[in-house]
């Protein structure tokens, strides 16, 4: 149903990007020079990744598990973590930090046990070894030729770094939230990532597939691309419908790449 949905709206989708364009050009903002990119679920199949990594450890270990159960559970996890530090209840942690956090509260909850330290950290870098969209990388690759492509995920600086050599995402730089020791969606993060480009924040597109960072993102003066990815949660309802509110919107980094001339 929600793929059926999409692609109906993918037809409306140049038009969408065709009148966004001419909005910008006659409110005489700037051009856009550098795309910034939401990471998880965006960039990269998390769960995908996450699950199959899992299913190993556990024919390896003799762990019967749902282990898609856990994945989601792990990642529903880091919107409460990051909000105990925003409440000033941890201190600033980076999101390999509180991925370990959260692990350590599931190791219980789904009877995980027998593993020993360094197996947990092994689990815990499964973050750093998440694979890519099929259209991501060669998407990517085509955008950069004419911008400048650069992540802007909650994931910190290390996480991104091993990603993009795992996965061969090829930005021009490594942008964290953890630059700015806030997470998204606080404006702090979209404008430091903004400065340190050395643009102003229309000069920059932010692209994700999550409407909430690309309205904050609006919020703070950004350009924005929507790209919906209906398999990253696969048994949630999500919004996927394009909207007029995005700068564009498109079906992947390929279409993505069209419309803005790549």
């Amino acid at each position: 149903m929600r793929v059926a949905r999409l692609s109906a709206l993918t037809r409306r989708s140049f038009a969408l990007a065709a009148a966004g364009t001419a909005s910008m050009r006659a409110l005489g903002t700037p051009t856009v020079r550098a795309l910034t990119f939401d990471v998880f679920g965006t960039v990269v199949d998390w769960r995908s990744t996450i699950v199959r990594e899992c299913e190993a450890l556990g024919r390896a270990k003799g762990l019967d598990i749902d282990w898609a159960a856990f994945a989601d559970a792990w990642r529903d996890g880091y919107g409460p973590a990051m909000s105990r530090v925003r409440r000033g209840e941890l201190p600033w942690k980076t999101i390999d930090e509180l991925h370990r956090i959260i692990l350590d509260g599931l190791f219980g909850r789904f009877g995980i046990d027998g593993l020993d330290e360094s197996e947990k950290d092994r689990l815990n870098r499964v973050w750093h070894r998440l694979d890519p969209w099929p259209d991501a990388v060669p998407g990517l690759a085509r955008l950069k030729e004419k911008y400048i492509v650069a992540s802007l995920s909650n994931g910190n600086v290390a996480l991104l770094v091993n990603m993009a050599k795992h996965a061969g995402l090829p930005w021009d730089a490594v942008l964290s939230a953890e630059l700015a020791e806030r997470y998204k969606p606080d404006r702090k993060v979209y404008l430091k990532a903004a400065a340190l480009l050395g643009l102003v924040p229309g000069a920059v597109m932010m692209v994700a597939a999550h409407k909430g960072d690309l309205r904050a993102a609006a919020a703070a003066g950004l350009r924005t691309a929507f790209v919906p990815r209906p398999q990253e949660r696969p048994n949630r309802r999500i919004d996927l419908a394009f909207d007029e509110a995005f700068d564009v919107n498109a079906t992947d980094f390929l279409e993505l790449a069209a419309q803005l001339g790549a």
